[in-house]
């Protein structure tokens, strides 16, 4: 709470203190998850953990705080950089025979670098047309298409298997099968049609984004 809603709240107000425009990243754990299809804009939201309640007072701290800003909600962020799941799978690639994954839970794999362009380009649009009002309030943003964290996880080993490394194989076992501390989202799939038609922003496709990252890893890799 310290970061994601008192934090939020004071970059909100320096934000207007200084009179710029203001972007807040935010997360699909703002909905419970128990939605069939792609989560809008629109959507009830009803956090199903402490981190989702965290994150949805930062939301509307900022809206409390600050007319001139975006929110935007993504998820199953990942980069060559620090702890995800895509890390994570390299990781286990080169010791196990098998990895058992989470399948029963539906999301879109994106990729930080895609979410950086995407704000950078909401900024220009803030910045060049600030009387255009529908700029502003919330959008989703999330790599097109959707997966489980199974196919996630197959298609970064089929990535591996075709530069010639051995791969694991992929067991699907459901979200009951792999407990964690905090409920997840069976369903974290955003609608992102908003933020195509007002910021004609649209991110690639996760599995194409997910071989720029694959290659990125490998660069770093050889250069160090």
């Amino acid at each position: 709470m310290a970061v994601n809603a008192n934090g939020a709240m004071a970059v909100a107000d320096a934000a207007r203190t200084l009179g710029v425009p203001l972007v807040h990243l935010s997360t699909d754990y703002v909905f419970d998850g128990s939605k069939s299809t792609p989560y809008t804009e629109e959507d009830p939201v009803a956090p199903a953990n402490v981190y989702g309640a965290s994150k949805l007072a930062g939301e509307q701290a900022v809206t409390a705080a600050i007319r001139d800003h975006v929110i935007v909600r993504t998820a199953w962020v990942y980069s060559p950089y620090g702890k995800n799941f895509v890390r994570t799978m390299l990781t286990l690639a080169q010791n196990r025979d098998e990895v058992s994954v989470v399948a029963d839970q539906y999301g879109c794999p994106t990729y930080a670098h895609d979410i950086a362009v995407g704000v950078v380009a909401i900024c220009r649009n803030l910045l060049d047309r600030p009387q255009h009002e529908q700029l502003r309030g919330i959008f989703h943003m999330a790599c097109a298409g959707e997966t489980t964290w199974a196919g996630f996880a197959s298609a970064i080993f089929e990535s591996l298997r075709l530069s010639g490394k051995p791969v694991p194989k992929v067991t699907p076992i459901t979200a009951a099968e792999y407990p964690t501390s905090a409920r997840r989202p069976a369903n974290s799939r955003l609608d992102c049609s908003k933020l195509e038609r007002v910021h004609n922003i649209r991110l690639p496709s996760w599995r194409t984004s997910l071989m720029a990252c694959l290659e990125r890893l490998t660069s770093d890799f050889k250069q160090s």
